[in-house]
């Protein structure tokens, strides 16, 4: 199993961490290898007891309201995903969401506690700003932009661009291996797409969702899917006798927990939960992305700014 190249030179901490439309989740997972049953602890850790954060406008209204409300994805499988069928919420940002709501003093298996609202990544800085939600988890890059509107903990992980393709191709190797005759999938009007335009002489097609671009690769009318490796990765997991990571990162993206700005003493409890994590980290990783085939380790954090 390789390490993932994204977090070649991070600093490590100790190995620890449809529509606008709400929507609770099912029950949490289990650690991995476990099933749910009795006794057995989440991945996410137990619920924190008698939790002060003074200074906080966020935990104030969490507090207030009795409950929190966070902002995640639901269609990145391995990532930030809902089950059509068990409506069950599973992903490593799922249940990284889940250990922040947990070190608050929210237990994510009740869904009067913790309530789950899809928001579009166009959308996400609004609903923070407007308090829709009280912070959002789903491979939201951090970057200066989105640093004039809102704040960030974290990052909580490192990613970059990569490359997905079948588990019995040995052509591709990395981005240096596309060739003019390599046909490469990946969504209209994303950067991925135009940096495999810019950097490779690969053949591109588009389409609207990354899923459309997997189903193409599982049918051979492409050779690569191209997006974020995280994103990758779940898709990996999903189906590892099939898909696999090819070679190594070309980019770098900073995944942060997008949180109301000036709230600093609610940055930096997320911040410390991230780095006292333990084994936590570790443990969402396995459940959600260790059957990619890909290994990682926990990043350390950002000062508060």
């Amino acid at each position: 199993m390789r390490k993932t190249r994204f977090l070649a030179g991070a600093s490590i901490v100790a190995a620890g961490l449809l529509a606008l439309t709400a929507c609770n989740s099912g029950t949490p997972g289990a650690a991995p290898g476990a099933e749910g049953g009795a006794g057995d602890e989440p991945v996410y850790g137990a619920v924190a007891t008698d939790v002060t954060i003074e200074g906080s406008p966020t935990f104030d209204k969490i507090t207030s309201a009795g409950k929190v409300v966070v902002g995640v994805k639901e269609d990145q499988p391995g990532l930030g995903y809902l089950d059509p069928v068990t409506g069950e919420r599973k992903g490593f940002d799922v249940d990284v969401a889940r250990w922040i709501a947990a070190s608050l003093g929210f237990d994510p298996a009740d869904s009067s506690k913790v309530e789950y609202k899809a928001i579009a990544s166009a959308n996400r800085e609004q609903a923070i700003i407007n308090g829709d939600i009280d912070y959002y988890v789903g491979t939201y890059s951090i970057t200066d932009k989105r640093k004039e509107q809102i704040a960030f903990a974290g990052p909580y992980f490192l990613t970059g661009q990569g490359l997905l393709v079948a588990a019995d191709n040995d052509t591709i190797t990395g981005k240096d291996s596309l060739t003019a005759e390599t046909t490469v999938c990946s969504v209209t009007g994303s950067t991925p797409i135009q940096r495999i335009r810019e950097q490779t002489p690969a053949q591109v097609v588009e389409f609207d969702t990354y899923s459309q671009c997997v189903e193409k690769l599982k049918n051979g009318e492409v050779d690569a899917v191209t997006t974020d490796e995280a994103i990758l990765l779940g898709y990996a997991a999903q189906d590892p006798d099939n898909l696999k990571i090819a070679g190594e990162p070309f980019s770098e993206e900073r995944y942060g927990v997008g949180i109301a700005k000036g709230d600093a003493a609610f940055q930096e409890f997320v911040n410390t939960m991230f780095t006292d994590g333990g084994t936590t980290w570790q443990a969402i990783f396995e459940a959600n992305l260790g059957a990619s085939g890909v290994s990682g380790e926990q990043p350390t954090v950002d000062p508060v700014s």
